[in-house]
């Protein structure tokens, strides 16, 4: 792909689309050699001596906990912040924020709404800011999921993706993803509820380059036709609580059931970022069924944030 690799200690980790194919690889595969050598009793300790801040204004489970127990596996020390512990509420900016924590923190995670806001930090803080999640995009989820998916298929390049539901930050960054490693993304959405074109064209451009491709559609059958994997997120996100009894009316064509996994392959992989709502966007049938991999795949948010913190911020 002509990407050249480059040290990625000190960078943000903000966005898919900011990563070379190369240097995406690089964590992936040290995520996996995390997971061995956990598995097999041994220790690794690149944040010696580091603290990683956790600014959260958005409960987590996953994000939360892995990140928590990823710094302290590696030996490093994890402090989290909520938003009512920092003075952001009272009128602090968010460049002085970054500035004064940047003299205490080896590395910020931040899992806020406006993913300028995470820009904003990124840009004022003098250590690295790795986005947790915004409203636009979840590259550390993809990150995840790229794990995954390379575990259960052997490869990357040439499966053929199917996101069925929200145009949300997953959708963003699943495309973000696939581009990167040369997958056929089809995301299929009620109109309305689609992707960011501005996404959509970087995406497309992307694949074109790595031998992908990127589709937006409104018919989920046509997504799944074919796929390799089947995904799909909540139809109401964090933010959206007040819409989603109309959204279940909007999106009810869309649930992954039985009918549709059909369409998928035959050996096809179920994934979803969790938390889901059974008999919603997923039957119980499918998401606790045996081309299920959810849990897999919330393990390895693990072993993804092991491996961005120890090449980003590690010793």
């Amino acid at each position: 792909m002509g990407a050249t690799m480059t040290t990625p200690k000190g960078r943000d980790f903000l966005s898919l689309h900011d990563w070379s194919r190369p240097e995406l690889d690089q964590i992936l595969t040290l995520a996996e050699e995390l997971k061995l050598r956990r598995r097999s009793g041994l220790s690794d300790q690149p944040l010696a001596g580091k603290t990683v801040g956790l600014y959260f204004a958005k409960p987590s489970t996953r994000t939360r906990v892995s990140f928590e127990v990823g710094v302290q596996q590696l030996g490093g020390s994890a402090l989290f912040l909520s938003a009512a512990d920092l003075q952001l509420r009272r009128g602090e900016t968010v460049a002085d924020s970054a500035r004064v924590l940047s003299r205490y923190l080896d590395g910020i995670v931040i899992r806020t709404f406006s993913h300028r806001e995470v820009e904003e930090w990124a840009a004022y803080a003098d250590v690295p800011v790795i986005n947790g999640l915004t409203d636009q995009e979840h590259p550390c989820q993809v990150m995840a999921d790229l794990l995954t998916i390379r575990e259960k298929k052997g490869r990357l390049d040439g499966l053929r993706l199917a996101y069925v539901g929200d145009g949300n930050n997953m959708a963003h960054s699943l495309m973000d993803g696939c581009a990167k490693f040369g997958m056929h993304i089809t995301v299929a959405c009620p109109p309305g509820y689609e992707p960011s074109s501005e996404v959509v064209e970087r995406a497309a451009a992307a694949e074109a380059e790595s031998g992908g491709s990127v589709r937006v559609t409104t018919d989920p059958r046509e997504a799944a036709e074919g796929a390799d994997i089947v995904y799909t997120d909540v139809w109401a996100s964090m933010g959206q609580e007040d819409e989603a009894e109309h959204r279940k009316a909007v999106f009810g064509p869309y649930q992954v059931n039985r009918a549709l996994m059909n369409l998928a392959k035959p050996d096809a992989i179920f994934m979803h970022c969790l938390p889901a709502h059974r008999g919603e966007e997923v039957t119980a049938e499918i998401l606790d069924g045996p081309q299920s991999v959810i849990f897999d795949e919330a393990e390895n948010r693990l072993h993804a944030h092991k491996a961005i913190m120890a090449l980003l911020i590690g010793n």
